[in-house]
């Protein structure tokens, strides 16, 4: 019945796939570090492999929330080329191959800090295993949620968030608009295209298009987009809030990669857009070290990247998404990230700055899972803290279901029709790509990068049932006051405030 098609192990995420036809001013840094000592930089962990600073990208930010009048022209005198423009923040994206632009631009009046832009590997599709269906499965109807989605059975996060019974009760996020940032999504799904605000929609990745491309590995983009907001429908699965319009982002290219400057763009263009809730299954650890990786201007060719020492770059790199997020709360939006699949000790590990995550307006979603969920699905515990997330006091707001990799047993096990080994039944299932022409492609994935969306559904349900613009700060507070206390009594590393509960939110109003 089943077609294997790769089997390697998967990092950040794992994944597999079923288909169905239905600058710092130069004073600050040091001496750049090259050759054998890079790459031993690289192995011990003294810099972090999956962020490099950009050769000749930059971003400026003001010491305000506006920008210089004349910023324009005073950077062109200086060889820089303005690529955007975040006026209501104080924040501009340049170009310019004078590799003194950095302290020439610093001294424009009004110019908080010019830094270097970062390349960053969010996540990496290349190590997903994927498996393809060469038969279409039947499905049964799920058990009394009154939904006829017919995968709905294989989606235990929604059971464990009491997500149905939500449904039950009227709310299904309704006129709320949720901004999924990531990278390329599959805008002809079926369970997608009904809730999809096309118009609303933006690419931010020079030489891609909003629609992903990449073959052979599902989408990531399109899975999160799916656990957030799949129409019910009688298709596929269903989201969350099913009701609720998706905007989608592009922030990252179809291999996971981007830049930094990218997701601050994607911020902005959610906020204006009228997004009420924006999700970012994304992230990055910057170093507060101060080392970097620079990739010496050649962004395809990593053995000639370099070390360069920076002190003032992490925090400026804070500063400006914490400028970003900061304004899109003000705004009215609830900003929901995925806290990182690192299994890093916040409370013990400062050596690391995690982003979006760690920005103070920032809601950190940690993930949990069930192990064996498939020989019990009815009993078996769905809240045991996954063994990849990271965790921390202050780094985590909530936990919710992401999945995880850690049953141990080879045993086989048939949900709903579905015959699989019983480990990967404990992966969040969800939509993906349009691997083979003509056939909707769905897929189990696995990291916080899965708990974020459970979490943004939760907040359009909560934001729906009040009629919609909600105060973030009371979004988070009816999230607090509903979730589900599943470790120490009130915040604790692993849970934060709870595992997040949808029935509970919404009947909290």
């Amino acid at each position: 019945m089943f077609k294997k098609i790769t089997t390697r192990v998967m990092y950040p995420a794992l994944a597999l796939a079923l288909l169905t036809n239905c600058t710092p001013d130069e004073e600050q840094t040091s001496p750049a570090i090259s050759g054998t000592e890079a790459i031993s930089a690289i192995q011990d962990g003294t810099v972090e492999k999956n962020v490099r600073f950009k050769s000749g990208h930059y971003i400026i930010v003001s010491s305000s929330d506006g920008l210089p009048a004349d910023l324009k022209q005073q950077l062109k005198s200086m060889k820089g080329d303005v690529t955007g423009l975040m006026e209501e923040v104080g924040i501009a994206t340049v170009t310019s191959t004078d590799p003194n632009f950095a302290a020439k631009a610093g001294k424009i009046k009004g110019v908080s800090s010019v830094i270097r832009d970062l390349e960053v590997q969010w996540y990496n599709p290349s190590d997903e295993k994927i498996i393809e269906f060469d038969a279409e499965a039947m499905y049964g109807n799920p058990p009394f949620s009154g939904d006829n989605d017919r995968y709905f059975d294989l989606q235990w996060g929604h059971d464990a968030i009491n997500a149905p019974e939500a449904w039950n009760a009227g709310a299904r996020g309704k006129g709320v608009r949720v901004a999924v940032l990531d990278s390329g999504f599959d805008i002809d799904h079926p369970d997608l295209a009904p809730n999809i605000d096309l118009a609303a929609s933006a690419n931010f990745v020079p030489g891609e298009q909003l629609a992903y491309a990449l073959p052979g590995v599902g989408s990531h983009g399109t899975h999160t987009a799916g656990t957030i907001a799949a129409a019910d429908n009688g298709i596929g699965i269903i989201g969350v809030a099913p009701e609720a319009q998706l905007i989608l982002v592009k922030v990252l290219r179809d291999s996971g990669s981007g830049s930094f400057s990218w997701m601050l763009s994607g911020i902005m263009h959610a906020v204006n857009q009228g997004a009420d809730v924006i999700n970012m299954s994304l992230g990055a650890a910057l170093p507060r070290n101060g080392k970097f990786l620079d990739d010496n201007g050649t962004p395809d060719d990593p053995s000639d990247d370099f070390v360069v020492n920076d002190t003032k770059a992490t925090q400026e790199l804070i500063n400006a998404i914490t400028k970003v997020t900061n304004y899109a709360t003000k705004q009215g939006v609830t900003v929901i990230a995925s806290a990182g699949n690192d299994a890093n000790n916040g409370n013990k590990d400062k050596s690391l700055a995690h982003i979006p995550s760690g920005a103070p307006s920032v809601i950190s979603i940690s993930a949990t899972a069930p192990q064996g969920w498939a020989l019990s699905p009815l009993t078996a515990n769905l809240d045991f803290m996954a063994s990849y997330s990271n965790y921390g006091t202050s780094d985590v707001d909530f936990a919710a279901p992401g999945g995880d990799y850690q049953y141990p047993g080879s045993e086989i096990a048939t949900i709903a029709g579905v015959t699989q080994y019983v480990y990967i039944f404990d992966y969040v299932f969800s939509s993906g790509s349009n691997l083979t022409p003509g056939r909707a492609s769905y897929y189990w994935s696995v990291g916080t990068s899965m708990a974020g969306p459970h979490a943004a559904g939760v907040a359009a349900l909560i934001i729906g049932q009040n009629g919609g613009q909600m105060d973030p700060a009371k979004v988070k507070a009816v999230m607090r006051a509903s979730a589900d206390d599943l470790g120490k009594p009130g915040r604790d590393p692993f849970y934060g405030y709870g595992r997040v509960n949808a029935f509970r939110a919404i009947t909290a109003l």
